[in-house]
């Protein structure tokens, strides 16, 4: 017994000194799935948190933070601009997958470009399905306090798994909601909290802060006085206070033992002046920022707190991506990802996290961008396998290959002394882009070389540092390429050039006609499948809207040496001839499609076939075999006819 009573109190003794008392983890805690509390910085670097070593910031409440679990150094996201990054971040799919690659609403073509950007989709799709979804679906509640930025409407939170959703404003007033609204948003948070206490929940606060433009109080300003730049210091610190409360919330509620508190943010420190005269910061050792594809857009913070699973702080420093929080909260919350969503893009990190398991080094990560930024960047690919980082220019179709081993900062590029990993890379990130049918740019014949030299030659952007440079410095140095930049697209709507309401064609709609294929209504299927048989076939019944042009796209998935059926796309609708008023004539369009090989029947890409004219009217689509090259046709989960004028 005396033995038993020395070594309780050695254990207790040893019980790090932060822990609060409400850490101590029942039997209760332990049975109950763990609560989630995902918060999210808006531009916030991974060299503005004290804890990666920023010395002019006050972040006391995140540095705490990071000593009372996990830190990640080399966390990335899943592209360096908002509405791409957060829609990866809760489906756990690549952006260039999901169609929604840059912000919404984009930034408008410019003859300053040479090339034409892809046409997004105007909203996060809704067959992917979020992390809100499928914790809904398991008894969580769910709630969003901050900034969605996914779409409105048919696309909203409260549409994609949220059952509760409160948006406000980025901007709010420094004395009392916060200067970017942090107060209110987590005011709202706290509110969620105290009212979910008899059951798991989900409380996602993507917060405003942050992103510019920046308002706060003049004493805290003039606090921060001696920071890189003041204002956006104070920012930090607002924010970082107001995470503070939330944390002290969460241990206050009796439930911080059971409770993952991840903390990251959507892309890297914005570096460029843009909206202030100044940037807003700097990303430390990490070349350029918010936009770019270079270590300082991609990477970001990510800290983790579980008392009940991770009881002694750590560093991991082997390369993750905020594609991973999905399937480790779902593996945490015991919900296995292939039979609730399907494959996923993301690795889930839960034993890296509770056991102190390495994630590899080597783990391959992909980034397509294929658009202009605010920020200067053009569009570009890159590729991260183990040490070797590629970036690839699309407007030159050039390569540039970098040791990150040896230059984490990315300024030498050894393409020419490495030309076999070189030519390995590009072909790495050319065979994942068609694998997941991403959309590619093309020639813009309105370009002024002038002007594109002007923005992207004379100049380059990545480059300036605030190492080295104070950020007035650069604010002289950079105002006229500022000023440049605005007037590239000045007076040009940035608007998207899909718009939505599209004609949505869902599976469980449909009629299969043959012997096997077969509508699956699993949750993580949701497709018409089973199409074992070249002679089997499907059929929608739709109500065309208006007449017009019509862009025809294949929510689709095909499995690994599956691919390359030939399948013919028809489209019937009443035949355009004035004497046909009772619509009793029918006019068939075909299009042909070559099915692509996405590696799963559930790695639904988003395939275009290409457009038909359309009337108004009773229409049917079918979907007609040709030739079955493999086991199996493909699955089906949408068809959308998409209309882009007349």
């Amino acid at each position: 017994m005396r033995a038993i009573l020395g070594f309780l109190s050695l254990w207790i003794l040893s019980w790090p000194a932060w822990t609060p008392s409400a850490w101590i983890v029942s039997a209760h805690a332990q049975e109950r799935p763990p609560n989630v509390v995902l918060i999210l910085a808006d531009d916030m670097g991974v060299f503005d948190l004290g804890c990666y070593g920023r010395s002019d910031h006050r972040t006391v409440h995140l540095d705490q933070l990071a000593l009372q679990g996990i830190k990640h150094t080399s966390a990335y996201c899943g592209l360096p601009i908002c509405s791409a990054s957060r829609a990866s971040l809760l489906t756990s799919k690549y952006p260039a997958r999901l169609h929604l690659t840059t912000y919404l609403p984009g930034r408008a073509d410019a003859t300053s470009q040479r090339l034409i950007q892809p046409q997004i989709e105007p909203a996060l799709i809704s067959s992917a399905q979020t992390l809100a979804e499928v914790l809904k679906r398991s008894g969580y509640a769910t709630g969003i306090f901050g900034k969605w930025h996914l779409g409105s409407g048919q696309s909203s939170a409260l549409q994609q798994g949220f059952d509760v959703s409160v948006e406000p404003p980025g901007n709010g007033d420094p004395t009392s909601t916060g200067g970017k609204n942090e107060n209110l948003i987590t005011d709202k948070a706290i509110e969620f909290i105290k009212a979910n206490g008899d059951k798991p929940y989900f409380c996602y606060v993507p917060h405003h802060s942050p992103h510019i433009m920046l308002h706060e109080q003049q004493s805290k300003i003039d606090r921060n006085a001696k920071a890189w730049n003041p204002l956006y210091a104070a920012t930090i610190e607002s924010l970082d206070e107001s995470i503070g409360r939330l944390l002290k919330a969460i241990d206050e509620s009796g439930q911080a033992a059971n409770t993952i508190v991840i903390f990251s943010s959507d892309n890297g420190g914005l570096h460029v002046p843009e909206g202030h005269p100044t940037p807003a910061t700097y990303n430390g050792i990490y070349r350029a920022g918010k936009g770019y594809l270079y270590e300082g857009g991609l990477r970001i913070p990510l800290l983790v707190r579980w008392p009940a699973k991770i009881q002694q702080s750590r560093t991991i420093d082997a390369p993750v991506s905020l594609l991973d929080i999905m399937p480790t909260i779902l593996e945490a919350a015991g919900i296995e990802p292939g039979k609730s969503v399907g494959p996923v893009d993301g690795q889930s990190q839960l034993a890296a996290w509770t056991q102190g398991k390495t994630p590899p080094e080597d783990r391959v990560f992909y980034w397509h961008l294929p658009h202009y930024t605010n920020q200067g960047s053009k569009p570009t690919g890159a590729v991260r396998r183990g040490k070797w980082k590629w970036v690839e220019d699309y407007e030159m179709q050039t390569g540039a290959l970098y040791d990150l081993s040896q230059d984490i900062s990315e300024q030498n590029n050894v393409a020419k002394s490495h030309p076999e990993v070189s030519a390995q890379m590009h072909q790495l990130l050319a065979g994942w882009k068609n694998s997941i049918a991403a959309q590619e740019c093309l020639p813009n014949p309105k370009v002024n070389p002038e002007l594109h030299a002007d923005l992207y030659t004379l100049q380059d952007a990545s480059t300036i540092d605030g190492r080295s440079q104070t950020a007035q410095q650069i604010a002289d140095a950079w105002a006229a390429w500022r000023a440049s930049m605005n007037r590239a697209i000045d007076k040009i709507p940035a608007k998207l050039k899909k718009t939505q309401g599209a004609l949505v064609l869902h599976a469980s709609d449909s009629k299969p006609q043959g012997k096997r294929i077969r509508y699956e209504p699993e949750t993580y299927k949701n497709v018409v499948g089973y199409w074992t048989e070249v002679d089997d076939w499907v059929e929608w019944s739709m109500q065309i809207p208006a007449s017009g042009v019509y862009r025809v796209e294949l929510h689709c998935g095909c499995g690994s040496g599956n691919g390359g059926s030939m399948v013919d796309v028809q489209i019937d609708c009443p035949k355009a001839d004035p004497n046909n008023t009772d619509n009793s004539e029918i006019t068939t369009h075909t299009l042909e499609w070559k099915v692509r090989d996405t590696g799963h029947f559930q790695n639904i890409v988003i395939e275009p076939l290409g457009t038909v004219k359309l009337q108004a009217g009773a229409g049917k689509l079918r979907v007609k075999p040709k030739t079955k090259a493999a086991a199996a046709v493909a699955d089906i989960r949408e068809v959308h006819l998409i209309p882009i004028g007349d």
